[in-house]
Formats: structure tokens, sequence, C-alpha cells
């Protein structure tokens, strides 16, 4: 992996990375720095065979990053504003095509576009005491990264209007009962309990991962029967391959299978 000056990342297990947002002074607020590196990684991460699953993060107790760096944007002309914002559309697209499941540890408050980061992963778990809000509104802007189609499909047409329309903040507690987060984990064991999640996922037959991921992510696009039909071409890809006669020699030896990704 490449050096980044935002970014912290560390090979945990064989096959896990954890990514820290790495600028807790600016409670990880996203700067054009932080959005090519992002991107960068994002980018590294489609060929990474040797990675079967990521722990996305942020520096420090209070947050996991407040949304866009607005101290860098004051006085940004209109086109410099669209160029960077260019760069952080990429970003959250291509964190959205990784391969490999990506589990946001949520540490602190997650607003803007720090919740949009989140809701690019695959899920989440947060402590309580975090905080999440989109509040573009109250900026005279509009979630601009993924947060008016992401929030929808998450916790449901009518919430994520009010949520969106009003900017106002909500609890961990209420991102928990609505679907937002998996579950809430006291801060000293938050890390423990996503690290954990990310090892089993990575044991698994990291191809049969990856392809029920897609199939997932694509599937929610189309309409039941044409999600069906996609899901069997996902499966049927799976059936030549080495780990699926290993996983059921294994099953049937009674060991545990040793997936090699392909």
């Amino acid at each position: 992996m490449a050096q980044y000056q935002t970014l912290l990342i560390e090979r945990i297990e064989p096959a896990v990375l954890r990514v820290t947002l790495n600028r807790p002074r600016a409670a990880n607020a996203l700067n054009t720095e932080m959005g090519r590196e992002l991107l960068a990684l994002w980018g590294e991460l489609l060929d990474a065979r040797d990675v079967g699953a990521v722990v996305l993060t942020g520096a420090g107790e209070r947050a996991f990053c407040a949304g866009a760096d607005l101290k860098e944007r004051h006085g940004m002309s209109d086109a410099d504003w669209q160029a960077q914002h260019t760069i952080f559309e990429r970003h959250y697209w291509a964190l959205l095509d990784v391969p490999m499941p990506v589990i946001a540890a949520v540490n602190g408050h997650a607003y803007a576009g720090g919740l949009e980061m989140m809701l690019a992963c695959d899920f989440a778990y947060a402590v309580p005491a975090a905080r999440f809000a989109l509040t573009e509104t109250t900026l005279g802007i509009m979630p601009g990264a993924g947060g008016t189609q992401l929030l929808p499909r998450a916790v449901g047409e009518r919430r994520a209007k009010e949520i969106i329309l009003t900017g106002r903040p909500f609890s961990a507690e209420e991102a928990h009962q609505w679907g937002l987060v998996n579950r809430l984990v006291a801060p000293e064991a938050l890390m423990d309990a996503a690290l954990a999640t990310a090892t089993h996922i990575a044991e698994n037959a990291p191809l049969a991962v990856r392809q029920a991921k897609k199939s997932i992510h694509t599937g929610l696009q189309m309409d039941l029967k044409s999600g069906f039909l996609f899901e069997i071409e996902a499966y049927n890809r799976l059936v030549p391959t080495e780990d699926r006669r290993e996983g059921i020699r294994a099953f049937n030896e009674k060991r545990k299978p040793r997936f090699k990704g392909n």
C-alpha cells in the first residue's frame, strides 16, 4: 500500500485492513488532499486480492468525520468548489465499488459528508455517544455525495426527507433503531468488535464474499425478477472455482477450509 498524509493504513490480520481518517485536530474533516488519497486508496483496493475486508474509522474520540473541511472551502470560487467536489464524488463512487466489504467503525460524530461516507460502507458499528446529521440544507447546499440516494435506501423515504430537509442531528440510539447502524458498542470495544467481524468475513471464501456483495448492491437497483437472474449469474461464476471445491471437501472432511481466492 502507498503512504498517505491524511490516512493511516494498517494491516491488522493477513487479510484485514484498517483505514483511519487521520486529521483529528480538524475532526477528521474531508479536505482536498484526503479526497485525493481516499480515491487513490479505493482504486488500489479494486485489484487487491490479499484483502478480504476493510475497517474504516476516524482518529481520536470526538469524530468519525465532520464532513467537508469548511475552513478550506471558505473563499473558494465556484469553479474551485465544483472541482474539489468532483474529487469527492469520485471518492464516494470508488468506495461503493470496492469489491471487498468495508465496515465503518464510527468512533464519534458523523456529519454531512462523514455520514455519507458511512452510508457508502457496507454496514456500520458505532459508539453510543456518536451523533449523525446531514446538515447541508442549513448551509445553503444539499447532500451531494450520495446522501439523498443512500439514506432513503437505509431508513426509508419519509424519515430520510425529515433528516435531510431539517438538517437536525440525531442520536446513535435513533440510528440503531432505524437500521442505519448495525450495532452500538462501547468505545473501548468498538474496534475489537469491528475487526472481529472483518476477520470473520475475511476467513470466508473471498470470491464468494465479493460475488455476494456485488449481487446485493446490483440487485437492489433492479426489479425482483432481474435481481434473481443477476444473483444466479453471480452464483454460477463460483461453481467452477477451486474455493468451491475446497469448501465442499472441507465440509465432508470435517475440517476448516483453506480458501485461496481462485
